[in-house]
Parts: structure tokens; C-alpha cells; sequence
């Protein structure tokens, strides 16, 4: 008797709670076959001199991958791990398998939304339907009041009509039962560096124990929180990285904050968190939205006003943490050793390189996605920009005031 087989397609959705492409491919098949593809050039598989994910982001992606592999292992399956390029990968498994349909999350980014583009076409061919679900964000887009073409392009615009004309849907449990297509070689992963004492580890359990941490109100974090005012230190919940790979999801982070308050006014920091999780939202539909240009064609004007002759030295010396700025250099420094920077220290150090050093923000969004841990492109891209120009939440000049940031950020200036 034939049977439906779904392939499940995992990118930066590496858990499975709060998973509706998940649960949606176990209702609607006999047997499931959840995949991770490693693309070499992309996955932090090789890093070359370009773009790639750094050490630090590899690191925390093997361990994520390999801890959804664990879970699935718990279920009695597993996730099949291959290498290569999606659109090959992909319509190959199909076959070999007899795949009926293939789930995966949309993204936003250029070579995500290529990489998509590209496993449908060659899915069409074989009359293979690649449906899409949408898993990254607080509100799904049909739950916005407006269509994506008329979001606002002001945050503080998108954040008022967002609250108050649309709700955060209920998380959706972990699956209770998983069936698995049989497979007989699953696949081996790449080998994980050992991660240095003092640095996250990745994984859906991991994430979901750093959110408990957070909020057990007998724990130092928790303290730490109510002893905070909202970005004015250097605290950071180390969340982001979590919710960068789909270990966590936000609406998890949202119900676990609003459970804890229990009808409470929050405090400043978890104000923040809650700002942040929405932040993040309107950052990905700005990019679906428009695509990068939407920050790249605003701020075109915004490129180096420093001596050539200069430049790089400038930019060498913002990137080693060697500026002679006290502060900015201890904070880029943790960034080259650990993969992560507070907000505040995003703030002051982008500050920096745009308005003291004159030089093109755009060198800031490249290096940071070097290096960030919880790299987001979206993200990423729209907060360079906002510090650049104020292009997504206009502001007035203090923005780009050095001193007035470190004052604001409750830090002294030692230069």
C-alpha cells in the first residue's frame, strides 16, 4: 500500500516545539523525512575570506543541528544529514525516496530566498509541490493589520498599530508522536570544535533553559534583570542567538515573559526583550518588503569620509578592538573572542566606526556578519542602518553623538 511521505526541510528552525511546518508534515503524512543540508559555501562548513558565518557561529550551528538530531533520536528516527547544494540535494531525495511533498520555512535573505527559488523550480519539473510556512516571527504576516506592501516603514509606526490591532497566537506543542520514513544511512555530521569555557551552547534545550534561567526568580540572571534599566548596560540575555538559529522560538520568549508577569507591569529589561522580539519582526518584513536596497539606496549617500590613505588602518583598528578608545575597543575585542556584543555595545561601537571614523557603515554590516553569533540578516542589516541615518526609527542628532551615547549607556569615556 502506498504511503504519504513528507520531506521536512530544516534552515534557521532547528527545534521542535512551536514548529508548524513540523506539525503540519506529521498531520498530513504517514512518515516524515527531516533533512539538514550543509552547504559548504554558506554553512560555515569552509570559511574563505568573504561573508561566512566565523568560528564561533559554526560552532553554535553544528551543536544546534546535531541537538535537533538528538531529539529526533528520541522519537526513534533521526535527521538525515547531507552536504551540498540544495536544489541538487533536494530533488534527488525525492526521488529516492518518493517524497509526495516538501515543507520548509520561508526566509527573507538574498541567498535564501535563491535557494528556495531555485528547489521549486526544480521540484516543478517533478510535479512536486514545495509549500512554504512562515516560523520566524512573533506575528505571522497574515495576522498584521496591514498587508506586507503597506507595512509603515517607521518602527514606532509598525510597533503602535501592530499592539494594538493584532494578537500573538498560542505556541504550538512538541509533537507527541513522529513517524520516520526509513532510511538507511542517515548521514554523518562534520566534526564540532570543543566550545571554549565561558561561551553558549547551541540547541533547542539549551535555549530553553537559558529563557528559564532568565526569568526563575531565584536565579543570578533574573537579578541581574531587575538590578538593569533598559539599554543602559552592558547586560544581555544571550537569547538572540537562539532565536537567530530557530532553537527558540519568539512567541515561546513572548509567552514565557508574559506568563511570569502574570499581569504585572514588566520591568525596563524585559520591556525591552518584548520590544526586541517585535523589532526583530518588523526588521524581516522590511526585507521582504523591499530587499536590502530598501537601506542600501536611503543611505547610498552615507559612504567613507576618510582619507583613502587612511581608511584602512581606520577600519583595522575599529575591527582588532586597537582604536585607542577605551570602551569601544573592549567591546569589539569581546566580540572577536566570543562571537558576542550587548546591544549597548552595538550602539556605541557602530556609532564609532560611522560617526567618529567617517567610515561607510556598510563595512560594519559585512564585519559583524563575520562575527556575530546570533547573525541575522535582517537584523543585522536594519540596525547598521538605523545607527547610520535613522533609517528605520528617525531620531534626532544625539544619535550620533558619541558622548551623549556613552552617558546614555550609563558607561564612562576613557580614551
Amino acid at each position: 500500500m502506498d504511503t504519504r511521505k513528507i520531506l521536512v526541510w530544516f534552515r534557521n528552525d532547528l527545534r521542535l516545539h512551536d514548529n508548524e511546518m513540523l506539525v503540519e508534515a506529521i498531520a498530513k503524512s504517514d512518515s516524515i523525512l527531516p533533512v539538514y543540508i550543509f552547504d559548504p559555501e554558506f554553512s560555515g562548513i569552509e570559511v574563505s575570506d568573504g561573508n561566512n558565518a566565523g568560528p564561533f557561529r559554526q560552532r553554535f550551528l553544528l551543536e544546534s543541528v546535531q541537538a535537533l538530531r538528538e531529539s529526533f533520536q528520541h522519537f526513534a528516527g533521526d535527521l538525515l544529514i547531507v552536504s551540498g547544494k540544495p536544489e541538487i540535494c533536494i530533488p534527488e531525495l525525492v526521488e529516492q525516496y518518493d517524497i509526495a511533498e516538501v515543507y520548509h520555512h520561508r526566509e527573507v535573505s538574498n541567498k535564501e530566498t535563491t535557494d528556495s527559488s531555485l528547489v521549486e523550480d526544480h521540484l516543478w519539473k517533478l510535479k512536486i509541490n514545495l509549500r512554504h510556512f512562515i516560523g520566524h516571527t512573533l506575528y505571522n504576516k497574515e495576522d498584521l493589520p496591514f498587508p506586507i506592501k503597506d507595512i509603515p516603514d517607521v518602527f514606532s509606526q509598525f510597533k503602535k498599530k501592530t499592539e494594538r490591532d493584532a494578537m500573538v497566537k498560542d505556541c504550538l506543542a512538541v509533537p507527541e508522536k513522529i513517524s520516520f520514513v526509513e532510511v538507511e544511512n542517515w548521514g554523518e555530521m562534520p566534526v564540532i570544535p570543543a566550545c571554549p569555557e565561558g561561551l553558549l551552547h547551541g540547541g533547542e534545550a539549551a535555549g530553553i533553559k537559558q529563557l528559564e534561567e532568565m526569568l526563575r526568580a531565584d536565579s543570578p540572571v533574573h537579578a541581574k534583570i531587575n538590578r538593569s534599566q533598559a539599554g543602559k548596560s552592558d547586560f544581555s540575555t544571550h537569547l538572540s542567538p537562539y532565536l537567530a538559529t530557530g532553537c527558540l522560538s519568539p512567541r515561546k520568549v513572548y509567552w514565557a515573559i508574559k506568563d511570569t508577569l502574570q499581569g504585572k507591569a514588566a520591568s525596563p529589561v524585559l520591556n525591552a526583550i518584548l520590544q526586541g522580539l517585535l523589532l526583530r519582526d518588523f526588521f524581516r518584513f522590511m526585507l521582504k518588503k523591499h530587499g536590502v536596497n530598501f537601506y542600501t539606496e536611503k543611505l547610498e549617500h552615507l559612504q567613507s569620509e576618510s582619507d583613502p590613505q587612511v581608511y584602512v588602518q581606520l577600519l583595522e583598528n575599529w575591527k582588532n578592538g586597537n582604536t585607542g578608545h577605551e570602551i569601544v575597543d573592549g567591546f569589539m575585542q569581546n566580540l572577536n573572542k566570543s562571537g558576542q556584543i550587548s546591544n549597548a555595545g552595538r550602539i556605541l561601537v557602530a556609532t564609532y566606526l560611522v560617526h567618529v571614523l567617517k567610515i561607510s557603515w556598510i563595512e560594519g554590516v559585512l564585519y559583524f556578519e563575520q562575527k556575530l553569533l546570533d547573525y541575522s540578516p535582517a537584523s543585522n542589516w536594519g540596525n547598521w542602518a538605523n545607527i547610520a541615518s535613522g533609517a528605520v526609527e528617525p531620531k534626532t542628532k544625539s544619535l550620533y553623538d558619541l558622548d551623549k551615547q556613552l552617558k546614555m549607556l550609563n558607561l564612562e569615556a576613557q580614551v
